[in-house]
């Protein structure tokens, strides 16, 4: 995405599934680059690869890019690219999980069989085919805000629900079905299982409906796309866009996401301004008069309390000399 209005600020989506042999050694190494290059954002490290949203200054961003593809094992890495005019994190988290998106589906290797790839065109060409069927792959309320016109959609509140909702779908085997995430990652695995429980012409939106904004315009999804960071929802639609999400209080099309402000609830819903101010952020009567409910400011966004955070949290060794010294391209004593 070409960076029109001149932001500071780059946004990286990105994943690549490829084995990682010291997944806790490479967490420790990765944590400490984007520590020292100022990088913030939610990454999972796991055997099966890597997973990551994260933000920082543009040049900083492009240092970031430049440190995972210099590594063979992730060199294919494909980063969507967005700007805004801050951070959209407040802190870095680097974890160890055992994959890199929560699916129950372990035994799938993407890298062995999945869905075709469709770029973004080859997918705006397709899908309105007749002997072809939109799959949405995420959670209710991802859905819930926006999706493609036409696509079937699945009452999930997580993806490791997949698998299950699959037999509803028995009766599309003889479809092509064309899957489709937020950023491609869910459908790695998702058209990899449709796959193996005998569906045979199975295909993937690549880089998923944020790249499709980017390369294609948008056309034909609808709404807003649910994003995992502090934007919380994103534009795509530059062509025919429209609101399909209505307020969780008074029912009128409204896409305007928010917490909800008793952080008991803190649902994210789409609730209008009217609906926002009236109940002073809530998403009903009773979280209004929670005793927790936090202020309300019109936006419905409320950022963690970071007092006292410690970029260093999470590092077995801080700082590790050897691991500073490595990152630098400088020679260890474990190299003389």
């Amino acid at each position: 995405m070409e960076n029109t209005q001149n932001k500071p600020y780059s946004v990286l989506l990105y994943y690549c599934y490829a084995k990682i042999e010291n997944p806790e050694e490479y967490r420790e190494e990765h944590h400490l680059f984007c520590v020292e290059n100022n990088i913030r954002g939610r990454i999972i490290i796991s055997d099966e690869g890597l997973n990551g949203t994260v933000s920082g200054l543009i040049e900083d961003c492009e240092k970031y890019m430049d440190y995972v593809k210099s590594d063979p094992r992730f060199a294919k890495t494909e980063f969507k690219i967005d700007y805004h005019d801050t951070h959209t994190f407040a802190k870095i988290h680097v974890r160890y999980k055992p994959e890199i998106v929560h699916s129950s589906l372990r035994h799938l290797d993407p890298n062995v069989k999945t869905g075709k790839h469709l770029e973004p065109e080859e997918f705006k060409k397709m899908k309105d085919q007749e002997d072809v069927v939109i799959l949405d792959v995420r959670s209710n309320y991802e859905h819930e805000l926006g999706r493609f016109k036409n696509a079937i959609t699945l009452d999930i509140d997580n993806f490791r629900d997949f698998p299950e909702k699959v037999k509803e779908l028995e009766h599309l085997k003889n479809k092509k079905v064309l899957t489709y995430c937020t950023g491609g990652i869910k459908c790695e695995k998702a058209s990899a299982f449709l796959l193996e429980q005998g569906f045979e012409d199975v295909y993937q939106l690549h880089g998923g409906i944020i790249k499709y904004g980017m390369e294609a315009g948008g056309e034909d999804f609808e709404g807003k796309c649910y994003v995992f960071d502090n934007r919380i929802a994103v534009d795509v639609n530059k062509v025919n866009p429209t609101i399909v999400s209505k307020c969780h209080v008074c029912g009128t099309p409204s896409d305007r996401m928010v917490n909800c402000a008793n952080p008991s609830c803190n649902e994210h819903l789409a609730i209008c301004e009217t609906c926002g101010w009236e109940l002073d952020g809530a998403c009903s009567v009773e979280c209004k008069e929670h005793p927790e409910k936090r202020p309300y400011d019109g936006t419905g966004y409320y950022q963690k309390n970071t007092n006292g955070y410690n970029p260093y949290k999470g590092l077995h060794r801080k700082p590790n000399k050897e691991l500073i010294q490595k990152l630098h391209g400088e020679p260890t004593d474990s190299c003389v």
